[in-house]
């Protein structure tokens, strides 16, 4: 009932977009046709699994940590921009969204693994 590794990659490049498109501006094609390969590989790969998909974004827990990402990001610029050290240079850009990937991908791995165990033990999904 997980969803698969490569799901989380797609959602690890999406996190990182706003960086990668600062850094890569005219990449923002390969973005847009990466997100759709996702909306649609999602709608028909993971049709047995949307059921999981619904339960975990109706909880709390997914909300919050796509809340905490948002803000992690908006809180990382505003905080690195007030101490003088703004994210202007190709790599920094990089390795930020290399940051947020990696952040989103362990969140979302971790909160999947919480909502699964919740849900088994509920009975709302079995193994």
């Amino acid at each position: 009932m997980r969803l698969p590794a490569w799901f989380f990659g797609f959602e690890g490049v999406l996190a990182g977009a706003f960086d990668l498109l600062k850094a890569f501006p005219s990449a923002w094609p390969a973005l847009v046709v990466l997100a759709a390969v996702n909306i649609t590989v999602s709608l028909t790969l993971l049709r047995r699994r949307l059921k999981l998909a619904k339960l975990l974004w109706r909880g709390k827990g997914t909300r919050k940590v796509a809340f905490a990402l948002v803000g992690l990001r908006i809180g990382t610029h505003v905080l690195l921009g007030f101490l003088g050290l703004a994210l202007t240079s190709a790599l920094g850009h990089v390795l930020m969204a290399l940051v947020m990937a990696g952040i989103t991908v362990g969140l979302l791995a971790y909160v999947q693994q919480a909502a699964l165990t919740a849900l088994l033990a509920a009975g709302k999904v079995t193994a």
